[in-house]
Parts: structure tokens; C-alpha cells; sequence
């Protein structure tokens, strides 16, 4: 029987969360539920010295906010809990015992001061020092020491680390299910640091132990990992255990296409690179996130899908749901080259997102910044004016800009239009305007305009020396939806009132 599918995503809490992890978590939640698999969060907190406060709660929110929900974790405790890994302590220190006693790991006494000399031993002659196979047996480590030096440094309490024994001279071949084969020689590796000082384990072993306690088949994660994919499969045979399936995201990459995106970038270029907005605990400085620059979760997932995975050849949908996500999602057509990530793109995904919002809700967040500026129309009023600029908005907060004339008269006239819309005669046919909407009983936004045309085309009018001035007066611009429906929507009176003004502007 095939193994059930497991994944995992596993931020470690030291600030908040870039989209490459939200991406991540993506990944491995769409590969989970194509499968009928398991999503689980766990917490890699196991280095206290860069713990943020705050920093976990961030990452729940987001991955609620995405609509990314996964299956275990802290606050869904299933049988593979604890999920945060400063409660699992307990554990690894019998694995990196059980390394010992095969043979696969060793105690490792030697001073910082000392490593440090080495280095620059190294560097003095052109080299790069790696504690290894080469030089393991010249160092101060339960290799090179008889048992009873070890048991007396043990014994008088001297600070030591665990180091896991790498092979001296083995080929490694490795399967990556993005890049397909690796192969590398063990020779180059170095006998990473397994157990600290502390009494906490570092991520290599912490991880390895949880993933194989967690029973997870297939580890999703970023391109970041890639050279620890050697270290990891070489404890999982140390231990005996059967490796997951490695899969390496590619990164995301600067709009430029040179190098990672950071938060400078957005910074720098005006967008954000986390989901939510993040407080700094310690400055109070704020970063921006996707959720309060008024994007849609949709919009973020969409995005953030095709950073890196496409449909396959000939496909060429933009827009995907989540659940149809899951159904097209495969590894395989994960790319292995980085994604140069796109502001503009983004927000082409917002604008088509925001088409596809319900009225009634958009009315709602509407009303919210109506009501910071006191104006309190009714929400049938806000759903109908949503409505008529909605296909010219990206954002909610583009709203104002495209509507405030509906709910607020103009106070001055932009001046370019202006000059080309009022002529000499103008005011003079803007009197004969509010004469005959004056004469309108029904002002309808069809009846309005059927009276309004045919009186301009009766006084052999042309409809631009009308118009224009028209729109002048009640917009303030050379801008807006359908004219009449701007009569209609503030009526007779506020019309008048309107044409007014702007005459006696002239």
C-alpha cells in the first residue's frame, strides 16, 4: 500500500513571513490536497537567540487570510503533536545519542577561539577550512581522544557539541523531484554540527526527526535548502529510515530578474512582500502587506501560483481558483529556474478579481471609507454606484477617486478641460439645459436621456458643445461612467444646482 501523503511547511518564528513562504506553504498544500494528503504546520523554534515575538501568530493569520488551512499543527493537535519544536526538545537528544553509538556522530570539545585559529590558518594560505574526514582526527573531538579523555572533559563539564561523521569517500546519488538526478562526493562535506552546547538541537536534526516522527513523504521547501538535501539523506540512512522525497522550490526573484526579492525591493519599488502587514516588536516599524494595501487573498494565491508552476504546454488559463488549483497542480511542471516576480502582473490579477466581487460587499467596504469622510448614503445607493465604476477600479480605495461626484458637488473644474469644454456661448446653452431638465417629471436615467437628445438634436446642437460642459459641471472632470446616469443618480435639483456653479465660475 502506498504511503499516505504528508507535507509539511515549517517557518521558523524570527520575523514575518515573505511570500517565498507563503509560496512554499502554497505548494505543499495544493500537493497535499490533489493527493488526499496532509498539511501540517509545524514551528522550527529550536534557535531562542532569533525568536520574534508575535512571529507565530503572524503565520497562522496569513495562512488563514490565504485560505491555506492546514490539517495539524499548533491549535489543531493531532497524534504528531507537539508542533512547535521548543516542546520537542526532549527527543533528539536520544537520536544524536543513538548517532553516537553507530558511529555516525561524535562529541566535539574544540573551543570557538580554536576553530577560529584554524580559520585563519586556512585563509592565510589561500584555503577554506571544513571540519572533516581530512583533519577530524587532528581536532579536539571523541575521535581523536581516548574514551577516558572524553569522559573526564564530559565529566568536568566542558561545553561540546554533537557533529555528524560524514562519509569520506562516497558518491551520493540523489533524486530531487523538480531537478531530477544530483549526484555529489561526500569528500567535500563537512561534519555538520548536529547537537549545541545549549542542549538544542540544530535545524539539521530537528528537522530529519520530525519529519520522520511526522511520517512525512515528501519535503516541499525552497532552493535555500538545496545544499543541506546531501546532510539530510545521509542521517536518514544513519538512522536507518527511509527518506522522504525531496522537491526544491525555485526562487523568486527580483522584478529585474537579478538576485532574490527582498523587502528593499518592495521598499524600494512600492509593493509589499508579506502577506499581512507586520509591526516590528522591538522599533514599532511598520512593513506593508498585501491584505491592508486592500489585495485580495485570490489575487495573492493566483499570483504567487505562477511564480514557478505553469499548467503545462498549450494551457493558456490566467485564473485559477484554489480548488482548481489543486486539480491542475503537479511537481512536474514546477520550473527549476527562479521567477522573476511582477508588481504589475499582481495587480492585473487584483483587477480582474475585484470584477468578480460581489457588489453588496464591496458596497460594504465603501460605505466604511464614506463614512470616515460623513457621508452616509444608503447601501442600495453605494451597491448602484459600485456597480457603475467597478470595471475601472483595482482596489476598493480607488472607489473615491472614480465616484466622490456622486456624493459630493465639485468645487473647482480641472482647468485643461475646462478651457476646451466652456466657450463663449457655453453659458448660455447651459441655461437652456437646466430650462429643459427643469421641464423632466420622470428623471429616470432612460427618460432623462431620451428628452435631454432630443432637444439637442431639435436645436441642431452639436452634442459636444452640450456634453462637455455638461460633464464639466456635475463632475468637475473629463471623467466618469454614463452621464445620464449621474442626472439620474443625483437628481434634478442637485443637477441644477450644479450647472449653476460652474456658470457663474465663468
Amino acid at each position: 500500500m502506498a504511503q499516505k501523503v504528508r507535507v509539511r511547511f515549517a517557518p521558523s518564528p524570527t520575523g514575518p513571513l515573505h511570500i517565498g513562504g507563503v509560496r512554499t506553504a502554497l505548494f505543499n498544500y495544493l500537493f497535499a490536497k490533489k493527493h488526499g494528503g496532509d498539511f501540517i504546520l509545524r514551528i522550527e523554534d529550536t534557535d531562542q537567540t532569533r525568536y520574534v515575538e508575535g512571529a507565530e501568530d503572524y503565520v497562522k493569520q496569513a495562512l488563514a487570510w490565504c485560505n491555506i488551512p492546514y490539517d495539524e499543527g499548533p491549535g489543531k493537535e493531532k497524534d504528531c503533536g507537539p508542533y512547535r519544536q521548543s516542546e520537542r526538545k526532549g527527543l533528539y537528544k536520544n537520536y544524536a545519542q543513538e548517532l553516537i553509538d553507530s558511529g555516525n556522530a561524535y562529541y566535539a570539545f574544540d573551543a570557538a577561539e580554536e576553530l577560529n585559529a584554524h580559520r585563519k590558518e586556512h585563509e592565510s594560505q589561500g584555503k577554506t577550512f571544513i571540519y572533516n574526514w581530512h583533519n577530524r582526527l587532528k581536532l579536539t573531538n571523541s575521535l581523536s581522544l581516548s574514551a577516558e579523555e572524553v569522559q573526564q572533559k564530559m565529566d568536568a563539564g566542558e561545553a561540546y557539541v554533537v557533529r555528524f561523521k560524514s562519509p569520506s569517500s562516497e558518491i551520493l546519488h540523489m533524486t530531487d523531484q523538480i531537478r531530477g538526478g544530483i549526484q555529489i562526493d561526500t569528500s567535500v562535506l563537512d561534519d555538520k554540527v548536529l547537537f549545541k552546547s545549549d542542549g538544542m538541537p540544530t535545524y539539521h536534526l530537528a528537522n530529519i526527526v520530525d519529519d520522520h516522527l511526522m511520517k512525512i513523504s515528501h519535503v516541499i521547501r525552497g532552493e535555500e535548502w538545496l545544499p543541506s538535501m546531501p546532510l539530510h539523506v545521509l542521517l536518514y540512512k544513519a538512522f536507518g529510515w527511509e527518506a522522504p522525497k525531496f522537491a526544491h522550490l525555485p526562487l523568486i526573484l527580483k522584478p529585474t530578474g537579478k538576485g532574490k526579492l527582498s523587502k528593499r525591493d518592495g521598499d524600494k519599488l512600492g509593493f509589499p512582500v508579506f502577506p499581512l502587514q507586520w509591526k516590528d516588536p522591538k522599533t514599532g516599524d511598520l512593513a506593508s502587506g498585501y491584505r491592508e494595501d486592500g489585495y485580495l487573498p485570490e489575487t495573492v494565491i493566483n499570483m504567487l501560483a505562477f511564480l514557478g508552476w505553469n499548467a503545462g504546454e498549450g494551457s493558456e488559463k490566467e485564473m485559477y481558483s484554489l480548488d482548481e488549483l489543486i486539480e491542475a497542480f503537479s511537481l512536474e511542471h514546477v520550473s527549476k529556474s527562479g521567477s522573476k516576480f511582477d508588481p504589475e502582473k499582481t495587480k492585473w490579477f487584483q483587477h480582474q478579481y475585484l470584477q468578480l466581487e460581489n457588489n453588496s460587499a464591496l458596497a460594504k467596504e465603501y460605505s466604511e471609507i464614506l463614512k470616515e469622510k460623513d457621508l452616509t448614503p444608503s447601501q442600495e445607493e453605494v451597491i448602484e454606484v459600485v456597480a457603475t465604476i467597478k470595471e475601472r477600479a483595482t482596489f476598493v480605495s480607488d472607489f473615491w477617486e472614480l465616484s466622490s461626484f456622486y456624493f459630493e458637488a465639485p468645487t473647482e473644474f480641472d482647468a485643461k478641460a475646462y478651457k476646451k469644454a466652456w466657450k463663449e456661448d457655453t453659458s448660455a446653452i447651459m441655461r437652456q439645459v437646466i430650462h429643459q431638465l427643469e421641464s423632466i417629471s420622470n428623471f429616470s436615467q432612460e427618460h432623462v436621456q431620451d428628452e435631454l437628445k432630443s432637444w439637442i438634436t431639435s436645436q441642431e446642437i452639436g452634442f459636444g458643445k452640450v456634453m462637455q460642459p455638461l460633464r464639466l459641471s456635475l463632475v468637475g472632470a473629463m471623467k466618469g461612467p454614463d452621464l445620464f446616469h449621474i442626472l439620474s443618480f443625483i437628481g434634478k435639483e442637485e443637477s441644477i444646482k450644479r450647472i449653476e456653479f460652474a456658470i457663474a465660475q465663468a
